[in-house]
């Protein structure tokens, strides 16, 4: 029999309830025995729903890691508490995933990466957009070297009018800026990755308020409070790494654009290049042709995590984090890598804010 997993789930909001206790669920050899939240009944409401028997409920973090038999926790809070609530998990000798971006700051999320080392526990991000089919298939693409040297890459995380107005995420306070920390987050860790190149070493951003005041606006999710909206409604950085590498970072939730992608990024390599735009493409030069190959993600193929094609990003994404946990291998996303993203985001927005370049 292979061991249980016992799990506390801390921030029972939209997060945990949309990506994390559904996906956790299935997995048989885990089960949720504690949930913690700073409204109860939002707590209470999880643990009839994801709950092993005899859970319990919190409103107290602290009290949560004071339980020994926990062996790992999920923190789903506001950015502004990544940081505090995942390290002292760790230091109760926890695992930890903690949702994105790693933290509110980068002087943060490297305190998270030295508690990790420190205790010995691992540590992981929700970057789950790494789990994706297409994800998956061009990270085989880049790894293969088909690519070749991948010299050029544009992250996009556009939306035309898509602004969340529910919990904290206006909350500059809280989360530490808008759609640059909240989805340019995910498709930066998503080229990061593509690359395999953690090493920028200049940042230069400018982030806009430019549709934020707006009265009445159209959006997906209702018109937004123009007194609530403090955080950029768009922000844009170009990144040189140190190999001379350059990434252009682009994220929106409101922009007058209807070239519309998000968690999506663009590759250019010296021997072809990739895109994710309306399905996976590949282009390239061959006997003196130029060539663009469509991947067909529906035809099956051999998983690149273990697990089945059909499954749902986050799903695939729990299964391996608890087999990393159960193999003692090292986590898809590092801390090491998430600390990196974070350093780049927080550059963004201090180049925007002083108009000068930021050296790393």
């Amino acid at each position: 029999m292979s061991k249980v997993y016992k799990i506390a789930i801390i921030g029972c909001g939209g997060i945990a309830n949309g990506k994390h206790m559904p996906s956790l669920k299935p997995i048989q050899n885990v089960e949720m025995v504690a949930f913690c939240d700073i409204v109860e009944q939002r707590a209470i409401d999880a643990a009839a729903a994801y709950g092993a028997e005899g859970a319990k409920v919190y409103t107290d973090y602290k009290e949560v890691l004071k339980d020994s038999s926990i062996d790992i926790v999920h923190v789903c809070t506001p950015n502004d508490s990544h940081a505090d609530i995942a390290i002292a998990a760790l230091e109760a000798d926890k695992h930890v995933m903690t949702e994105k971006p790693m933290a509110k700051t980068a002087a943060d999320a490297q305190r998270m990466v030295e508690a990790a080392k420190r205790s010995g526990k691992k540590l992981t991000v929700g970057y789950n957009n790494r789990f994706r089919p297409d994800s998956q298939h061009l990270k085989k693409v880049c790894e293969s070297g088909e690519l070749g040297e991948i010299y050029y890459a544009k992250a996009h995380a556009i939306r035309r009018r898509a602004v969340p107005t529910w919990g904290v995420f206006l909350d500059e306070e809280k989360q530490g800026g808008g759609p640059l920390i909240d989805i340019g987050t995910h498709a930066l860790d998503l080229t990061l990755w593509m690359m395999d190149n953690y090493k920028p070493k200049v940042v230069l951003g400018r982030s806009y308020h430019k549709l934020s005041q707006r009265e009445n606006s159209a959006n997906a999710w209702g018109p937004w409070d123009p007194a609530k909206f403090t955080v950029e409604d768009s922000a844009f950085g170009m990144i040189v790494m140190e190999n001379g590498a350059s990434i252009v970072l682009e994220s929106s939730w409101a922009l007058n654009s209807l070239d519309i992608d998000e968690a999506k990024c663009t590759l250019c390599g010296t021997e072809g290049g990739a895109d994710m735009k309306g399905g996976l493409r590949i282009n390239g030069e061959e006997h003196s042709r130029l060539f663009t190959k469509e991947v067909d993600l529906k035809a099956g193929g051999v998983a690149f995590f273990e697990g089945n094609n059909s499954a749902k990003d986050s799903d695939l994404e729990m299964r391996m984090w608890i087999k990393a946990i159960e193999d003692d291998t090292v986590p898809i996303v590092t801390p090491e890598q998430a600390f990196v993203v974070s350093q780049i985001l927080e550059a963004i927005y201090t180049s925007a804010r002083t108009g000068e370049a930021v050296y790393l």
